[in-house]
């Protein structure tokens, strides 16, 4: 296999994986839905920031001290979860998340990001991801494994900002049509939530159940 054809392989994993519902992929959706479009983007700015340590964390071999302490893995996955589930049940547990109301101040953009980012560090499936599939990629005979590990993680961080910025624009839109319906707003609400903590129990239960 050359190296483009290398390359491309990669590429496909991670859209596979990226475009599947997920924690990043709700956090984009509920900051969207309850920012505007401004939230949304700095959201998927977060979650690619999240995206670029993972790939450096990654490339310092985090893998293998993961490999050889394999129970951080399932703290991440726990405590992950239940940050995960806190959002969620936020979400849950609001009545007026789209119609914005005059006495409410949203959250800063830059709030959101570092919010996003978190929940991008704090997502257990991408360190599973950089411990059995990033490595794999990197091989000796294409040349600086510094060079290749910057060229893969520019192949995460675009996809991420083309399919997580796209489903911020689309949920921008719908934003002011939620609003003026707060009885679908409130139906979104729960269900962007009810995402978010069904994706952090089961993430949770697969740590639990490793312990």
């Amino acid at each position: 296999m050359d190296h483009f054809a290398h390359l491309w392989l990669f590429f496909l994993m991670v859209l596979g994986i990226i475009i599947l519902p997920g924690m990043d992929m709700a956090f984009v959706m509920a900051s969207s839905l309850t920012g505007g479009r401004k939230a949304g983007l700095f959201a998927v700015a977060g979650i690619v920031a999240g995206g670029v340590c993972h790939v450096v964390a990654g490339a310092l071999g985090l893998g293998i001290l993961l490999q050889l302490v394999p129970g951080m893995v399932n703290v991440m996955l726990v405590a992950g979860s239940l940050y995960i589930a806190w959002i969620g049940w936020s979400l849950m547990r609001s009545t007026s998340v789209f119609g914005a109301l005059p006495d409410i101040e949203p959250p800063s953009p830059w709030r959101t990001f570092r919010q996003a980012a978190l929940t991008c560090l704090l997502n257990p499936k991408a360190y599973l991801f950089m411990l059995a599939i990033f490595p794999q990629f990197l091989r000796l005979e294409y040349g600086s494994l510094w060079a290749q590990a910057v060229a893969l993680g520019l192949i995460i961080a675009v996809t991420q900002a083309g399919v997580y910025g796209s489903l911020a624009l689309a949920a921008a839109g719908t934003r002011q049509w939620l609003a003026d319906r707060p009885g679908a707003s409130v139906a979104m609400a729960r269900m962007v939530g009810t995402m978010l903590i069904a994706g952090a129990v089961f993430t949770a239960w697969q740590g639990w159940r490793r312990f």
